[in-house]
């Protein structure tokens, strides 16, 4: 079965995020296709690249990461999401005038037409709130 995430929580405030990247890697264990993972709204700071985490909690960021470097998933924030919390890749911090991106590497920035492809093309489209 293939299958896409939207993630729309904190990395820092509930358990959504870390229920997500756990939901991820056991469809994955079982055979099933990640079409690709979609963070909306407090969900973006999930890929910020500055983030720095106590070592008594858990990284969700280098979790998300991992699990798109293994298996080749996508990894979207939504451009809007994004922008009104700082996470920026190069194009935008240019854009803005910013000295440099704060997107991690693993992630890039996408509009809501990808989640409604995400959904289209799945056929199941799961989401991790707060």
């Amino acid at each position: 079965m293939k299958y896409s995430i939207l993630v729309m929580a904190s990395p820092t405030a509930g358990q959504g995020s870390a229920t997500a990247v756990s939901f991820a890697r056991s469809l994955l264990a079982r055979g099933h296709t990640l079409h690709n993972v979609f963070f909306q709204g407090d969900a973006v700071g999930n890929g910020l690249a500055n983030a720095i985490f106590p070592q008594d909690e858990r990284n969700l960021v280098g979790e998300w990461a991992a699990l798109a470097e293994q298996h080749k998933i996508e990894l979207i924030l939504c451009i809007s999401s994004a922008l009104r919390r700082g996470v920026l890749d190069k194009v935008e911090a240019h854009r803005y005038e910013r000295a440099a991106s704060t997107l991690h590497p693993a992630f890039t920035i996408g509009g809501l037409g990808q989640l409604v492809d995400a959904s289209a093309n799945s056929d199941r489209l799961i989401t991790f709130g707060h």
